[in-house]
């Protein structure tokens, strides 16, 4: 009974739904994260890290540090901490850069990178719990900063509002630029994910750096996608964000963005599992609770995958529950289909086959189709 799909509860609380990953550092754990509860997939990094421990201004700016030893030093991300203790060291500079850290105010902005400082041999002075750039400016301007020096591990792009307040109340400021994103060298998975998002073949789309996100709006307004893009993220997709930081660049584009209280993979997944099952129709279908979600159908609670065309046809049916859809209508649902109406019936064969209850959608002699709603459920739905 059981070989087409899965029994009630087996199946995790992602199942039938459709992530986009954007991220390029650790989407792996991400995807597994998100696989491990049942989602498919769709990964596309948006952008790439070029590491900089053979670039010249990153030689020049540690010389720089171990030579004029600034006041203060933000450290900014794990990664790019890590990368310039390992820069400094292939270049025969590590020690004497780790011994200037250790006597001076040093800031790490959030756990992650209270981590890397330590793994370092060095103390963090302080660290914000909110991970927040801001609350890093906060302090600083607080203390005073005029006449200070203040040396910022970059995190790949620039801050500019934040040097420039900081440069603005006095401060001598000296960027350390370890790494850069820079758009992927192979641009398709990123175009697919983009298609995949303007026609709805996701349910979320995740972002885990404000880099990620700029990349992708920038990538659909460079093929005119954006309009379709922000349409797609403010009411049909849901964009999911590791944090505060990395959803501004959508917030600026007026979409808003669903965020753990925790800035974590690991929170960032669990309320997936709680949004999107919460989006999903959920209607009393001839005896039946059916449960549509992105590419398959709960049916009491058994996991029914669903062809696109399938899906397609259910989604078109559900808008209006009880009422007959016309085959035309239908016809127009159907990606690709044509002008030929046979093509309905051979997708709503399939359809009632993948659901195992024929009799969950009717057929409506010469007009149409319908599902089968429960009598009880008819006046709720009626005026619709």
């Amino acid at each position: 009974m059981y070989d087409e799909e899965q029994r009630p509860e087996q199946h995790g609380p992602l199942a039938g739904f459709t992530v986009g990953v954007t991220a390029a550092r650790r989407a792996d754990e991400l995807g597994a994260l998100l696989q491990r509860r049942g989602a498919a997939v769709l990964h596309a990094p948006a952008l790439r890290i070029v590491q900089l421990a053979d670039d010249s201004e990153l030689l020049a700016a540690t010389k720089q540090v171990i030579d004029e030893v600034p006041d203060v030093v933000v450290a900014t991300t794990a990664i790019g901490f890590r990368g310039w203790i390992e820069a400094a060291d292939g270049w025969g500079l590590g020690e004497d850069l780790l011994q200037r850290l250790r006597g001076i105010e040093l800031l790490a902005r959030g756990p992650k990178v209270k981590g890397a400082v330590r793994a370092a041999g060095l103390t963090e002075d302080w660290s914000p719990s909110s991970e927040s750039m801001a609350e890093v400016l906060d302090r600083l301007l607080e203390e005073g900063v005029e006449g200070r020096r203040i040396a910022i591990q970059l995190h790949g792009e620039p801050l500019p509002g934040f040097v420039e307040a900081l440069r603005a109340a006095g401060a001598e400021v000296l960027g350390v630029p370890v790494y850069r994103w820079m758009p992927p060298e192979d641009i398709g998975p990123v175009d697919r994910l983009l298609d995949a998002t303007v026609s709805r073949g996701l349910d979320a789309l995740t972002f885990t750096s404000a880099p990620a996100a700029a990349s992708l709006l920038t990538r659909a307004e460079e093929r005119g996608l954006l309009p379709e893009l922000l349409a797609a993220l403010n009411h049909d997709v849901l964009p999911a964000c590791v944090g505060p930081v990395t959803a501004l660049p959508l917030q600026a584009r007026g979409v808003d963005t669903v965020q753990p209280e925790r800035f974590r993979l690991g929170p960032l997944v669990q309320l997936l599992c709680q949004e999107l099952p919460a989006r999903a129709r959920t209607l009393p279908i001839a005896g039946h609770r059916v449960e549509i979600r992105g590419h398959a159908v709960l049916v009491d609670g058994a996991l029914r995958p669903v062809p696109p065309a399938g899906m397609s046809l259910l989604r078109a049916l559900s808008r209006r529950p009880g009422w007959v859809v016309a085959r035309a209508e239908l016809l127009r649902a159907l990606p690709g289909a044509g002008r030929d109406e046979h093509a309905v019936e051979t997708a709503m064969a399939r359809l009632r086959t993948s659901l195992g209850a024929p009799k969950l959608i009717q057929t409506v002699v010469k007009r149409g189709y319908r599902l089968a709603l429960d009598p009880a459920a008819d006046a709720k739905y009626s005026d619709l």
